[in-house]
């Protein structure tokens, strides 16, 4: 645990302080900020609140109007060593008076070589792996998919609704997740058909799933037409919901038979969050392929397709990436991989256990919470209207999360009606004990 100390700095008795709001947020600075934004910017883009993020340390950020934040989103699970934590930063600044930038397309340079050893040492599936570079999660998606055509010669891909795969053609082909992220957009990639995913919580079984595959396997994807299973371990963006014991194993099974290969999305649940590097590794399952990308450079753009090695047999110019395996954000994973490896897994593991503890006991107080589930700080509180019937508390979900902006909190939802916990992996108790003071004392303000 001493890497934790890592990140005070002489910032850090401010922002132990942390809910601080000097005005009420979004302050006249931010609103200006947003009116800017609203004049020059994508609306597409998807805020939940006006917060105007100024800088950041650890688990906490400060906004433009000098308001301090509990931050238990990571920026999207993004920051997992928390925001600006020293060793980064110093691995960014050495690799930018260095090198920033020469194009591993063309060239070669150490960092990404370094950063391919080290990753593939770390690889969850069988024999040897070989590395990918790309800028983002759909970038390892897209590059997944045609590799996965490339070798096997086969059209198709099976993914499951609720998934979230990127936005992108190829991947937002196989995301199931919301219904606004495909809305225009059409036609997409044909050849991908999406199944159930199994949510226990929703009564959802191995048994029902698999019936569910071999009917498609029988009368919509021939499976010799099926290059890949297209499948997140825990979904993110689909409700932070974990499959029930021994369903990737026997999704693993039918995978082997028929020749199709098991692609694994680690976008979100990987590098760490889950208390494990990857979060397969929570099963016996050896993946062919596996997709990263969000905190596995602590906030640099870096995505990376790990597969076999005897997978990735396309030959040279088959795909490339200008700007994938940037020196600058090789060197800022390489540092991050040591911090998780150094204490960070351990403190997923034990702090996120603490706060699934303490959510859970808050089912017994307020019956909007239905399920609280999640692996390592990779925590998903779903709220429901009636326990009974389960209906979705959407509504209910998305007040929450803005008066737990108004009082200093930042947290963001998943899934239709679910409260998402992934704050960075240096979170410690006291931190902890804040954030979910704040989301106890919201939700008996607005669900009783």
């Amino acid at each position: 645990m001493a890497q934790l100390t890592d990140t005070t700095t002489k910032k850090g008795a401010e922002a132990a302080k942390a809910p601080d709001l000097r005005v009420a947020p979004p302050g006249p600075k931010a609103k200006d900020w947003i009116r800017r934004d609203a004049a020059t910017i994508s609306p597409s883009y998807t805020r939940s609140y006006g917060s105007v993020i100024e800088r950041g340390e650890g688990c906490t950020v400060w906004d433009v109007d000098g308001n301090a934040f509990v931050d238990v989103s990571a920026g999207i699970a993004v920051c997992a060593t928390g925001h600006c934590h020293p060793k980064v930063v110093k691995a960014i600044q050495d690799q930018a008076a260095r090198l920033i930038h020469m194009s591993g397309t063309d060239f070669y340079y150490p960092s990404q070589i370094e950063l391919a050893e080290k990753l593939t040492s770390l690889w969850p599936g069988a024999g040897s792996a070989k590395v990918f570079y790309g800028n983002s999660g759909a970038e390892a998606i897209e590059a997944g998919m045609k590799l996965a055509r490339y070798h096997t010669g086969r059209p198709r891909y099976i993914a499951f609704r609720g998934g979230f795969h990127g936005r992108t053609f190829g991947a937002l082909s196989l995301t199931a997740s919301k219904a606004i992220q495909r809305k225009g957009f059409g036609p997409l990639l044909s050849g991908v058909t999406h199944l159930a995913f199994p949510d226990p919580y929703r009564d959802g079984t191995t048994e029902k799933s698999l019936s569910e595959l071999e009917h498609v396997l029988d009368t919509i994807a021939p499976p010799e037409e099926v290059a890949a299973i297209v499948v997140e371990p825990i979904q993110g963006e689909g409700g932070y919901v974990i499959p029930p014991d021994g369903w990737f194993e026997a999704i693993a099974e039918v995978c082997k038979r028929h020749g199709i290969l098991l692609f694994v999305d680690e976008v979100q649940s990987g590098m760490g969050r889950t208390g494990k590097m990857f979060a397969i590794e929570h099963t016996s399952v050896k993946p062919d392929l596996v997709a990263l990308a969000k905190g596995i450079a602590s906030g640099m753009p870096l995505g990376v397709l790990l597969a076999r090695g005897d997978l990735m047999d396309w030959e040279p110019g088959a795909h490339a990436s200008t700007f994938g395996g940037n020196p600058i954000a090789c060197r800022a994973a390489l540092a991050t991989i040591e911090l998780l490896e150094s204490g960070l897994m351990e403190n997923a593991r034990e702090v996120g256990g603490y706060i699934r503890g303490r959510l859970e006991s808050l089912m017994d107080e307020h019956e909007a919470i239905g399920d609280v589930r999640g692996r390592g700080l990779m925590i998903g509180a779903e709220l429901v209207e009636d326990r009974q019937t389960k209906k979705r508390a959407k509504k209910l979900r998305n007040d929450i999360i803005v008066r737990c902006f108004e009082k200093g909190l930042l947290i963001l939802g998943c899934g239709p009606n679910t409260i998402r916990w992934a704050p960075p992996l240096v979170i410690d108790r006291e931190t902890a004990d804040r954030a979910l003071e704040i989301f106890e004392n919201v939700l008996t303000e607005m669900a009783g």
